[in-house]
């Protein structure tokens, strides 16, 4: 069996393991294992499996996954973010859909400390939903502003997907992190558009809150103080090359320690329900990372991904329509499968085409991440979706997906945007 074969029956595989419901990460694994044992030998691929696999995860910067992950379920677990929905609802309550636009802002700041779509739409929905059916906003509207703002814990440095990017593809994830600011800053602008256009339209789904004056906006921000030093001091320390990306994500862990302590908000309860959260998060992430690894492998030995660079770059087709076929493909494939494992699988095969067409990695793996986050309030797997559901068990699953739908045009713009203006991306690097 020539190498070529070989990799399709892998693939053939891979898909059928996953049509079975085996987990993406033990497919994977198992695939690229058994494809190595053909493809050169027993010996290389045990090789592999221990050599390599201690060496890629025995280092610091691996570290900086769990450290990640312990740093938001802190401040998730300590709900100390209510004062952020606060002064989120004084700045643009006031404005049709107001209540709506402050979920988006709230999510955006919570993204900031978090890197985890789950946690902050359920953070946001658990704060937002009453507050939402008390100024009687339509529940579809609603659920699906609080699921579409839960996809901006992926994009707002630290991004647990960024990092997982940056560990793919071997890429700076200070310079991902740094990046990827602009196009979060204006996704949520987008998103902020998008409640304002709906609820201008049709004033009844969202209608406007009390107005505020300056002086109570100004207040307001007094209680997102320590959250805004937090994430001025991890970010912001790792921007002026203070510290590494490790080294942030110690101090950001610790720091919110310090925070929640301080204020009282941290119980040992609390504390230990953020330590199994976080072992979980962490380890289902590395996990991934371990099956993607090892089929990564598999496929370098096949040369299938250059083999598929080599016929793109043939082709008499502008780079460009061959990078928006790809997006499509991830969009597809993060609706019908999870868009984190989907991105796993996908990046040792699509990666190299990419990049040999020209494009730039940090600029690839920021509009990645941006089109994976999509992935989450698409039908029929939509992560964040699924969490907004469990908060309102009432509601019919494809109402909120409806109401989630609202928001793929500001990704839709912001994807246009990204690969008509590379610089929004690069400007910084």
């Amino acid at each position: 069996m020539d190498l070529f074969t070989l990799a399709l029956a892998g693939l053939g595989l891979l898909f059928l393991l996953m049509l079975l419901r085996m987990p993406i990460s033990f497919a994977m694994f198992i695939v690229g294992f058994l494809g190595l044992l053909v493809a050169v030998s027993p010996k290389a691929a045990f090789t592999v499996l221990t050599a390599d696999l201690w060496n890629e995860f025995s280092s610091y910067p691996v570290s900086v996954i769990p450290l990640y992950i312990f740093m938001g379920e802190i401040i998730f677990r300590a709900g100390i973010t209510e004062k952020l929905f606060r002064a989120a609802y004084k700045w643009v309550g006031q404005l049709k859909g107001g209540m709506a636009g402050t979920v988006i802002l709230a999510s955006a700041g919570f993204a900031a400390i978090c890197g985890s779509n789950s946690a902050t739409t359920a953070t946001m929905g658990t704060m937002a939903l009453p507050e939402l059916k008390k100024y009687r906003y339509d529940r579809t509207l609603s659920l699906g502003t609080v699921a579409a703002g839960g996809t901006l814990g992926v994009i707002i440095p630290p991004s647990t997907v960024l990092l997982v990017i940056a560990l793919q593809t071997e890429q700076s994830v200070r310079q991902l992190f740094m990046a990827s600011i602009i196009p979060g800053v204006m996704l949520t602008l987008l998103f902020l558009l998008t409640v304002l256009f709906i609820c201008t339209r049709n004033p009844e789904l969202g209608p406007a809150g009390p107005r505020t004056n300056l002086k109570e906006k100004v207040a307001s921000l007094y209680g997102v103080i320590p959250i805004l030093l937090l994430f001025s001091f991890v970010i912001g320390g790792l921007f002026l090359g203070w510290f590494t990306p490790t080294e942030s994500a110690a101090f950001g862990a610790f720091g919110a320690l310090i925070i929640t302590l301080a204020m009282r908000r941290l119980t040992w309860d609390k504390f230990t329900i953020a330590i199994s959260s976080t072992l979980k998060s962490a380890t289902m992430v590395i996990t991934l990372i371990v099956g993607a690894m090892i089929f990564g492998r598999f496929l370098t030995i096949t040369r299938v991904p250059y083999d598929i660079a080599e016929w793109t770059n043939s082709l008499q087709i502008a780079p460009v329509l061959i990078v928006a076929a790809i997006l499509v493909i991830f969009v597809i494939g993060g609706a019908v499968m999870d868009a984190l494992g989907f991105l796993i699988l996908s990046i040792p095969i699509f990666y190299p085409t990419i990049i040999s067409l020209g494009y730039d990695p940090i600029w690839l793996g920021v509009v990645l991440c941006i089109v994976t986050s999509a992935g989450a309030i698409t039908p029929p797997v939509g992560v964040t979706v699924f969490v907004a559901k469990g908060l309102a068990p009432d509601i019919p699953v494809m109402s909120i997906f409806k109401g989630a739908l609202y928001y793929l045009v500001a990704y839709a713009v912001i994807i246009v945007l990204l690969t008509a203006f590379p610089q929004i991306v690069t400007f910084a690097l």
